[in-house]
């Protein structure tokens, strides 16, 4: 992708890539009698996730998209459907996922410091390098769908009415649902998150994130499967193949790095976070001249797109577009500005105007 499209590549993508970030592990619940468990309270077993360090395992996680976003036509040929993935975690912050898209696949291998991100489609691979107090710390990096869940929780859990709703049994496993409802005082458009809650683990083995209007996940991703025993040492050792081009990324040993201007911001928080940051206004101009172009051949023209996949807008930041999916909305202005989240379009324009 050239560089100035980056941004508003990411911009479009934005709300459906931002909702992977809240329903890593979604799916329908299982088929079958549902478990007989003791009874807990929401409070007990938000707690009990929350204090539950991701033990080892070995789990394959299957992905049903329902997001309602054309991802093929995106710009940049990004793609937010993921056909299946794989989990190793060995317990002590070292872990592995493989996510398959296609003929594709991409594999985040995590060791100790260390952090390779591999991608099979162009064969690279990059290397980045943590600080060593940093290397027992949760990743930005999603090696780990129950931990990922279990920050999901952790940031919502305050702005949230929170409740057990019965049990399910997923991947063989019998398991809590703990149901997190937003707060009248939010701006989001999802209606709920359910999180299934290994009984015995205290784990997450499934998030749904459900939106109004459907009784259907929009994001549906599982463990069909799960086994938590040890794990190989090899399993987190990762080398680059043959031929693959290599980039490696050294720490930032800044204590507080101050984030540079064209880093994108968080505004908000909880239900109602928002992502927003700049680009060139460039970037929406036709991309003649490049070798980027669409299916048939054709220059590549992203306010096309725009106005194929969105609607024209006005507010106080002026006039754009605004893209709108099952789990959120896109604000992109024409002067070079986005803010995206699974919130309300006056949340996004709000978020624009904070300082």
């Amino acid at each position: 992708m050239q560089p100035k499209t980056k941004a508003i590549t990411a911009a479009v993508a934005a709300s459906a890539v931002g909702a992977a970030g809240l329903a890593w592990l979604a799916m329908p619940a299982s088929a079958g009698e549902a478990p007989q468990l003791p009874s807990i309270s929401a409070e007990e077993l938000v707690q009990s996730v929350l204090s539950t360090k991701t033990p080892a395992l070995d789990g394959t996680v299957q992905v049903d998209n329902n997001l309602g976003l054309p991802v093929s036509a995106l710009p940049g040929g990004v793609n937010v459907n993921i056909d299946a993935a794989h989990v190793y975690n060995d317990g002590n912050g070292n872990s592995k996922l493989t996510v398959e898209q296609g003929s594709a696949d991409t594999t985040v291998v995590r060791n100790g410091t260390t952090v390779w991100t591999y991608s099979s489609k162009d064969n690279t691979a990059n290397k980045s390098t943590l600080q060593p107090d940093m290397a027992q710390q949760p990743s930005d990096v999603p090696t780990d769908p129950a931990a990922a869940a279990t920050q999901l929780v952790a940031k919502v859990r305050e702005s949230s009415t929170v409740s057990v709703e019965g049990t399910a049994r997923v991947a063989g496993r019998a398991a809590y649902e703990l149901v997190l409802t937003p707060k009248p005082t939010e701006h989001t458009v999802l209606r709920e998150v359910r999180v299934a809650v290994d009984a015995e683990k205290r784990v997450p083995l499934r998030l749904a994130v459900m939106t109004y209007g459907t009784a259907d996940p929009a994001l549906q991703v599982a463990f069909s499967d799960i086994e938590f025993a040890a794990q190989p040492a090899s399993e987190f050792q990762f080398t680059p193949p043959q031929g693959a081009k290599v980039t490696e990324k050294q720490p930032d040993v800044r204590e507080h790095a101050a984030p540079t201007k064209d880093e994108p911001k968080i505004v908000g928080d909880g239900w109602d976070t928002v992502v927003t940051g700049t680009f060139s206004p460039d970037a929406l101009a036709p991309q003649q001249g490049h070798p980027q172009r669409g299916k048939n051949g054709q220059s590549m023209d992203p306010t096309a797109l725009l106005r194929q996949f969105g609607k024209q807008v006005s507010g106080p930041y002026g006039t754009g577009y605004l893209i709108t999916t099952k789990v959120g909305s896109a604000l992109i202005t024409d002067d070079g500005r986005f803010a995206a989240g699974a919130v309300t379009e006056q949340a996004l324009s709000d978020a624009l105007s904070a300082k």
